[in-house]
Parts: C-alpha cells; structure tokens; sequence
C-alpha cells in the first residue's frame, strides 16, 4: 500500500518503520525531522537492539506526497485545526485513514473530511518516545485496538487490523470506538495528568507517592463510572491491570508530562476536558477529575 504517516514523532516514527519494514511504500508528513529522516532513515530501538529503515520519503508539505491508499494520523489533537491542511491533499476517493490520536473528538474532526465509513480509530497501549530526531525509542511495544468511527467493524477496520497485524503489530479489532476510548483513558487521564499536577514527575514516582497513587485509583474509578453511564463499562480488573502494567515501564514520561516539560500545547480538551463533559452530561460525579483539570490549568498558567 501507499501509505503518508501525518505527524512523524515517536509514536509515526515507529509504525513507519514498521510498515516500511512490512514492504509498503510509506511517506513521512513530518514538520521538524524530515530532513534528517530523508537523509538518515529511522533510527528504531527496542530492547537493547536498534536498527534503521528507509521510507519512500520525507516532507513538511502534504501536496508533495498526493493521494495514498491509507493515512496514518498521528498528531497531537491540539493541532486538529490544521487537518484538512495535512490530510486533505492525501486523500483520494477511497483512501483510508485511521487516527491513532490520545483523547476523544478525533474522528469528529476527521469527519470534516471523508466520510465515516473511511475512518477508523485505533488506541495504542504503547511506552514509546522520541529521543532525538528520528530517533525512537520503544520500551514497551504493546498493543493496537482498531474501531470503525460509527457503528461496528467493517471492511476499513479489517483492512486496517490487516495492515498493521502483518507488519508485526499485535493489532485487533474492537466492536466499539467508545469502549476503547473509555479504556485508553482509564490510563491517561491519571497518568498523562498527575505527572503535570505532580510537578513533573514520571509514572514511577506517582506510583511511589500514597497520595499521587490513592488520585490515581479514584480517577480511574470515575472514568469507569462514566463508561459505564455510556453503556461501555469495564471491569475492576482492568483497573487493576492499569497498575500492573504502570510498574513494568519504569520512570516513563507520559507524553502530556513531555509536552508540558518541553513548552509545547498540552492536549487538555482531548484527555480531559472532552471526557468529563461527557461523563458530566451522564449525570455521572467526576470530582476528581475536575479536580485535576484544574491542577492541570494551574501548572500551566505558572509555566507561562
């Protein structure tokens, strides 16, 4: 397939890789490193090994890549704005795109652009960062849930699930987008957001902290609550998984908590603010992620 990575970072750079890796032809829409991916490929490492994998290309500008057989967004949702800038010259009239943006109001914004049935979301349950331009670093590669944008799977969902299982992906398909984003958030919402509320401090030391690990807890149990209002509730024991899986990535840096240390846009409205509306609009209580929404605001008020 042809396929355009929008947003090159840690989490493009890496299924770059592999699906470049995989055989397809795969351009790299990157605003900062596409000159030293044109020039060096990709640098990816994981468990102590590393390696480099060419694409077909690398550009800052849409309109020299063209149309694709499948789009890869993977930008943060502050920049959803600049979409139909980013994605539009991509598509063609039976393109395929699926987001694997953090957050809920993704494929709403995508919506603008194609028709839903063209659009699938996929949450990723990944530990990967950037270190250095074109440079990523995969501590725990975990897993890939695709969903339809509406309604149950379909034939862009499987052919999505295809493309990624075959290049080495532990990649399934979900019967529900929402019971996904419930999930996904039932980690982000504590861990991007008590990293920032917490001074700036990685996974590790939040789990260490009894205050930090009691907010943790009580955040997850509302956002399950709110699941549940939505008729996608999820069990205690994925709750509990939450922490399990927190402890084997060490001292991680959510990628909120790099966003916030680095000066960059954090994606409050996608994260948080966007779930707690709607577990608000449930009639579901969510004291303590209002609570830490607004810690969120105060921490970067106080950075500016």
């Amino acid at each position: 397939m042809r396929i355009a990575i929008v947003g090159t970072g840690a989490l493009g750079g890496w299924y770059a890789g592999l699906l470049a890796e995989a055989g397809h032809e795969v351009h790299c829409l990157a605003r900062s490193d596409h000159e030293v991916i044109s020039r060096d490929g990709l640098m990816l490492r994981h468990e102590g090994t590393q390696r480099v994998v060419r694409v077909a290309s690398a550009t800052a500008e849409a309109a020299q890549i063209g149309p694709c057989d499948l789009v890869v967004v993977t930008i943060k949702s502050t920049s959803n704005e600049a979409l139909p800038s980013l994605v539009g010259p991509l598509l063609g009239k039976q393109t395929l795109v699926v987001t694997l943006q953090n957050g809920m109001g993704n494929v709403e914004a995508l919506a603008q652009l194609l028709p839903a049935e063209r659009i699938v979301a996929g949450l990723c349950f990944v530990c990967i960062n950037r270190l250095a331009p074109a440079v990523i670093d995969t501590t725990l590669a975990g897993y890939v849930r695709m969903a339809a944008a509406e309604g149950p799977v379909n034939p862009a969902v499987r052919k999505c699930v295809e493309v990624f299982a075959t290049a080495g992906v532990d990649c399934q398909a979900e019967a529900s987008l929402e019971a996904v984003l419930w999930k996904k958030l039932c980690w982000n919402i504590p861990f991007n957001g008590l990293s920032i509320a917490g001074g700036g401090v990685t996974t590790d030391l939040i789990l260490a902290d009894p205050a930090l690990n009691e907010r943790a807890y009580l955040l997850m149990k509302e956002v399950q609550a709110a699941a549940v209002a939505h008729g996608h509730g999820f069990e205690d024991s994925h709750i509990k998984r939450q922490f399990v899986v927190t402890v084997g990535m060490g001292p991680y840096r959510p990628s909120s908590l790099i966003d916030f240390l680095e000066g960059r846009e954090v994606e409050v409205n996608g994260i948080w603010g966007e779930p707690l509306r709607r577990g608000l609009a449930a009639g579901v209580a969510m004291p303590e992620t209002q609570r830490l929404v607004g810690d969120i605001k105060a921490r970067l008020a106080a950075r500016k």
